[in-house]
């Protein structure tokens, strides 16, 4: 490379890169980065796992109050609004009248108590007492009604 010519207000072609800290500016660029990426990265993190915490808590919520309300109008053998609570599927499979006649022939409920809602399965175990004292634990099926997002009682094991 040619050197400069000689002179007043000559500069060099190039200003020379600077060479003291020149280590420290990297680790400390590298280190910042680092620090971003890792805040980045754990806020997205915690939010996904604050969303599936409030999912699940949101599916055991709705899940225990329809089947306590298909439950409790078992109980007050209010069986058209037991009927209500169920999924569109079992309701094709079953009118409103055969329903109501099935329920009112079968042993009644006294009392119940419901379980968690296992968010895999959306099923719920149920406790249930009969009149005479007979006992037994049944398995609530829920489903989700597509047109509103609800949870429904989508058949009774």
């Amino acid at each position: 490379m040619p050197n400069p010519p000689a002179g007043p207000g000559v500069a060099p072609p190039f200003a020379a890169p600077p060479i003291e800290g020149r280590g420290t500016r990297l680790w400390l660029g590298l280190g910042a980065g680092a620090l971003a990426l890792a805040l980045f990265c754990g806020g997205g993190g915690a939010a996904v796992i604050g969303l599936l915490v409030t999912g699940v808590r949101a599916i055991d919520e709705q899940g225990r109050a329809v089947s306590i309300d298909y439950y409790q109008s078992l109980v007050e053998r209010k069986y058209g609004a037991a009927y209500d609570q169920l999924c569109e599927q079992a309701q094709r499979q079953e009118s409103r009248r055969e329903f109501e006649r099935r329920v009112a022939d079968e042993p009644q409920v006294v009392s119940f108590r419901v379980g968690e809602v296992n968010p895999n399965t959306l099923t719920v175990p149920v406790d249930v007492t009969f009149t005479g004292g007979e006992r037994d634990r049944q398995q609530v099926n829920l489903e989700q009604n597509q047109q509103t997002g609800e949870l429904e009682v989508c058949g009774v094991g």
